[in-house]
């Protein structure tokens, strides 16, 4: 079986402290982070990452 979950955007998620990551995740929407652009770069401390939009309508994250 598997669960339902209810998210909210991330824009109505106030920023709460580690010790609540219990609560659903936030979500967004491909277009915010990739503003019709088919490639970009995520920093994450210090590491980064390569988020592209394939020709087939998929996401494919890569370091």
């Amino acid at each position: 079986m598997i669960a339902a979950h209810s998210f909210a955007p991330v824009s109505e998620s106030p920023a709460k402290p580690a010790s609540t990551r219990l609560d659903p995740p936030a979500w967004l929407e491909s277009e915010q982070l990739l503003h019709g652009r088919c490639e970009v770069l995520i920093r994450h401390g210090d590491e980064i990452y390569r988020l592209r939009h394939t020709r087939n309508g998929k996401l494919i994250l890569t370091k």
